[in-house]
């Protein structure tokens, strides 16, 4: 006869232990332990609206336009989950800072099949106010709270385009972070991650012990749609709620923006004559040869 019993044990990890017993025999244990992923997203103005600059021209306008979960944070959340499909996560939890329309990216990520959300709700820029490093700080203390094996990110944010929150994180945290991923693989025994890495040379690849942090590119996967019966679910599961103040951080930013501008307007084609009035207005106008 066997049964399945399922035991709380430390936070990162999930273990199943099978007990068999027979007459006249002592009980035997079969423990599989499994992984626990924290993903971090951000809400960003979405990649296909055009950008419109203030009237002040202090910032972006971010009132009453689309917004959407960050493209390369949408693929880290779709890695978490193929781990999981794997066996190598047993739980995945998504974090976001921001205002209290963050959640809304939390939900999408619940929706696409993670289990619960941390939102640590500030009323801070997030575009430019808070910055890589508070935001660095922020997810190492939910790494000490949930003492996840894995953290991912997206390597980049579209809208601020710092690509610096996951190599602070790393740093922080004393853990090996591996950038800019286009694929990973976890060894068998879950203490070791292969992650390629797309460079100018070629594909490297690169081997770190875990924990690790490791930061999504763009061809590391293709994210799966949130469908309606999914976010109507989502909105059942489990997100807590934390005000960054709460943490005691030092969350002021480090780079002040003086002015935001729209690119000069791009000017229209002109038709020339001749080859070499071509030559001539490529080398004096546009001076490119």
């Amino acid at each position: 006869q066997v049964q399945l019993f399922v035991f709380e044990l430390p936070p990162a990890y999930t273990r199943a232990c099978a007990l068999t017993f027979r007459p006249g025999t002592f009980f035997s244990w079969t423990v599989i332990a499994a992984m626990r992923a924290v993903v971090a997203v951000k809400r960003v103005v979405d990649y296909a609206v055009k950008v419109r600059v203030k009237a002040d021209k202090t910032a972006v306008e971010m009132d009453n336009v689309k917004m959407s979960m960050n493209p390369f944070c949408e693929i880290a959340v779709e890695e978490g989950l193929r781990l999981r499909e794997k066996g190598h996560v047993s739980e995945l939890i998504v974090v976001s800072c921001g205002p209290d329309k963050a959640s809304e990216t939390l939900r999408q990520a619940l929706a696409m099949g993670a289990d619960r959300a941390i939102h640590i709700k500030t009323s801070m820029r997030t575009d430019q106010e808070l910055q890589p490093l508070a935001v660095a700080k922020l997810l190492a203390k939910v790494v000490e709270k949930e003492s996840p094996t894995l953290v991912l990110l997206g390597k980049q944010a579209i809208d601020d385009d710092s690509n610096q929150t996951g190599s602070m994180l790393a740093g922080l945290l004393g853990w090996p972070q591996a950038g800019g991923a286009s694929k990973l693989e976890v060894d068998e025994g879950k203490t070791m991650i292969t992650v390629s890495r797309e460079v100018d040379s070629g594909i490297q690849q690169v081997k770190c012990p875990l924990p690790a942090v490791v930061t999504a590119d763009l061809r590391l996967n293709e994210p799966r749609y949130a469908t309606l019966p999914n976010l109507m679910k989502a909105k059942k599961k489990p997100m807590e709620v934390i005000d960054a103040a709460s943490f005691g951080l030092d969350l002021a930013p480090r780079l002040q923006v003086l002015r935001v501008e729209e690119p000069p307007a791009r000017a229209g084609g002109r038709k020339v004559d001749s080859v070499d009035e071509l030559i001539d207005k490529l080398k004096n106008e546009a001076k490119v040869l």
